[in-house]
């Protein structure tokens, strides 16, 4: 990527912050340890996990035991286990986004829909696990090496089921609409995941920056978007507020994917639970790599050649450096701090105070600041 690129992504991520409001700039008097975002998540745990343990546990015995694999809470022979069941990000989104306009007994009337965004994650998870091949989730092995395609598609589809069964059995008045609107992220999810597959059958020199980003907008940032506006519709907020709410969410997901795609490549493998390098290994036309290969350095041309040649072990770390000596990775970085910008101006429409404001700060914070 040629200096005067970068520089002036750098520039846009400045200006983006100098646009949005002072209190919610992430180096403002808001900003978070980390600490509250943990304490968040772990709230969020508590209240959501028994409607998610009672949803699953009202599957046919053998969708019932992939699932609860799945989320960490048994193991591959249904004997009990703590597992991990993942950060409870989104859900935390809808509890926090709630609370945020209407208070602790909107966050309340929200967690039936709290887990609903969950199981419809999972349900991805599922299956871009399948699609993807990959054989590690959250440092154990993924379903479908456990139980085999069929099996961990299936799972997937009774999550997704049971997900839009919860809202339409919620008595809330903001239930169907907020079904509807978990529905329509779903298409948009699909259609994001099979713009990503098609993308990997694609030369190198044939994928564009912008629509990758497109692509990572829909399967990321659409979910994360729709987590914020169930929340403000539980908390009966405007439409104008559920869409600024739903957009800051977006924003927050182009961040958090731009961040997970740099992990993907130099995370460290004890702290992300998959092989170092696996989008590399795949060939993933990652968000790094895309802006690495379109960035017109001698640099992409050498990513280019490896791209293009059948995956070898040997040149992991030479296909990594690549990426880094064609500016993939500070691209990312800088292109991430553009997209939380954006995300704390979405944000300032809709919650002006930023004392009301501070858990959903946190939570977007936590998500871009993370290494592993």
């Amino acid at each position: 990527m040629t200096a005067e690129f970068l520089a002036e992504t750098k520039h846009r991520a400045d200006d983006a912050r100098d646009r949005a409001p002072a209190r919610y700039r992430p180096a403002g008097p808001v900003t978070l340890d980390g600490h509250e975002a943990t304490a968040i998540l772990e709230r969020t745990r508590a209240s959501v996990d028994p409607e998610l343990r009672a949803a699953i546990d009202s599957l046919p015995g053998s969708m019932r035991r992939i699932a609860l694999y799945h989320f960490g809470w048994e193991r591959a022979d249904g004997t009990p286990s703590s597992g991990n069941a993942g950060k409870a990000i989104r859900p935390a989104l809808v509890l926090t986004a709630a609370t945020a306009l209407g208070g602790p007994a909107a966050a309340g009337a929200a967690v039936r829909a709290a887990a609903a965004v969950e199981l419809v994650h999972n349900f991805t998870l599922l299956h871009d696990d399948v699609m993807d091949r990959d054989t590690t989730r959250r440092h154990r092995p993924t379903a479908w090496t456990v139980f085999g395609d069929a099996d961990a598609i299936l799972a997937g589809d009774a999550l997704q089921a049971l997900a839009l069964r919860l809202l339409a059995e919620d008595p809330h008045p903001a239930a169907p609409a907020a079904a509807a609107r978990l529905a329509a992220c779903v298409v948009e999810l699909c259609a994001g995941q099979h713009t990503d597959t098609a993308l990997e059958r694609r030369r190198p020199g044939e994928v564009g920056l912008d629509e990758v980003l497109t692509m990572a907008e829909a399967k990321t940032g659409a979910l994360l978007g729709c987590a914020c506006a169930l929340g403000a519709l539980f908390a009966g907020a405007g439409e104008e507020d559920v869409e600024a709410l739903d957009a800051f969410g977006r924003q927050a997901g182009l961040a958090f994917q731009l961040i997970d795609d740099v992990i993907g490549i130099w995370g460290d493998p004890d702290r992300t639970g998959k092989p170092a390098g696996a989008d590399l290994a795949a060939r993933k036309k990652s968000l790094p790599v895309v802006a690495a290969l379109t960035s017109g350095t001698p640099a992409a041309a050498e990513l280019a050649a490896l791209y293009e040649a059948p995956y070898d072990k040997e040149d992991m770390a030479r296909t990594a450096l690549a990426v880094e000596r064609a500016g993939g990775r500070d691209w990312a970085q800088v292109e991430a701090a553009d997209r939380m910008a954006r995300a704390m101006g979405e944000l300032s429409r809709a919650v002006p105070a930023p004392e009301a404001a501070g858990g959903l700060l946190a939570l977007a914070e936590f998500v871009t600041r993370r290494t592993g």
